[in-house]
């Protein structure tokens, strides 16, 4: 049967990091039959000089019926003028949404060959493999009223809503606490109860889910604040941490820069399981931004990228030994020596976004044969 995915390259370096995923999508179609069927789409930057909205409906009704999308990259100060109902970023904003992709997966994971890389200490970081679920369609990004008001007199306020509802802290505590299972059987749950409503409220359902179905793993409650603090203290303490839309945003991209570069990590953003097939609608992005500064240089890493697509062999299509696979040929490029700028050491060779990719195909067309 046949796979379908819709590409959505967006800006800067996000073409460029696709372009190495579509070689190893052509050779799993020609080696190994995958039956992978691709179309693309304009989001962002580029979808906004094009149609005037940061996703187009045609596009938009192309992800709603793929079986998982992949996203590049969006933005860059080119756009910084534009209004913000159709600045780039609401394209995805708008994907997340429409898909109702509730889970974002973030998986903080320190190969041993770059725990020199990390800002902090190699003993603390070699080893690190942390998942960060983060809620992605609630919270302080969604809620309503978010307004900026004249109050007159030079004066203006700005409001944005944080806003939780018992279901949308069940379902992302289910999520965290069945991958848990398959983990270290481990989840920290993290809020700001101490100060905010909604984070009363999320630690009482978080604690009264984790009793009524899943008390056979470990539950740690901590305030946000002080998991930012621990995660650059003693991060390998955590297996999995579940927390809400604003808080998953900031703690992920802390959790990143232990494993020495944004550009080596990859997430997933999940829906609901569908009633009638089980199948779950998803998209895959690198954690990274656009990095305009470098676009079109040929220099960016591409391993963030190839990673989300591992993940969607994982979560989409249960192509759990390709995944494994691609994953550990993305470890063993790195065991070589090869480097690109962003994660360069001394003794390495440095490569660019091209021959990075070509190394990681060669890896994982060698461990598939």
């Amino acid at each position: 049967m046949a796979k379908h995915l819709f590409l959505l390259p967006g800006d800067g370096i996000g073409p460029e990091a696709i372009g190495e995923v579509r070689k190893i999508i052509a050779h799993m179609n020609d080696a190994m039959s995958a039956d992978f069927v691709t179309d693309e789409g304009l989001v962002g930057g580029c979808a906004y000089d094009a149609h005037g909205a940061a996703i187009s409906d045609a596009d938009m009704e192309k992800a709603m019926a793929a079986d998982a999308v992949l996203f590049g990259a969006v933005g860059g100060p080119k756009w910084d003028s534009v209004p913000y109902e159709v600045r780039p970023e609401a394209g995805l904003l708008r994907l997340r949404k429409d898909m109702e992709l509730f889970a974002n997966l973030r998986p903080a994971i320190c190969y041993p060959a770059l725990a020199a890389a990390s800002s902090l200490k190699p003993e603390l970081v070699d080893g690190l493999d942390i998942l960060i679920i983060r809620e992605l369609t609630g919270g302080v990004y969604f809620g309503e009223p978010k307004e900026i008001i004249d109050l007159g007199n030079g004066q203006k306020r700005g409001i944005d809503t944080q806003i939780y509802d018992t279901y949308e802290i069940e379902r992302i505590a289910g999520v965290a606490f069945e991958l848990a299972r398959t983990r270290k059987n481990a989840v920290c749950s993290m809020e700001k109860r101490n100060v905010m409503k909604s984070g009363v409220l999320w630690n009482q359902v978080v604690t009264e889910i984790h009793k009524a179905k899943y008390s056979d793993v470990k539950l740690d409650h901590m305030l946000a604040d002080a998991g930012g603090m621990q995660l650059v203290r003693a991060p390998k303490q955590f297996d999995v941490i579940v927390t809400d839309n604003l808080f998953g945003d900031m703690l992920s991209d802390v959790a990143a820069m232990l494993t020495g570069s944004l550009g080596m990590l990859p997430s997933a953003s999940l829906g609901a399981p569908d009633g009638k097939t089980g199948k779950r609608k998803a998209l895959y992005e690198p954690v990274h931004g656009s990095a305009p500064d470098i676009a079109g240089k040929g220099i960016a890493n591409p391993i963030a990228m190839i990673a989300s697509f591992a993940m969607c062999l994982r979560y989409s299509f249960n192509m759990i030994t390709e995944a494994d696979n691609l994953e550990k040929a993305i470890a063993n490029v790195l065991d070589q020596g090869i480097r690109t700028g962003d994660i360069m050491a001394d003794g390495c060779r440095q490569v660019g976004t091209g021959d990075m990719g070509d190394a990681i195909l060669k890896e994982f067309a060698g461990l598939s044969a």
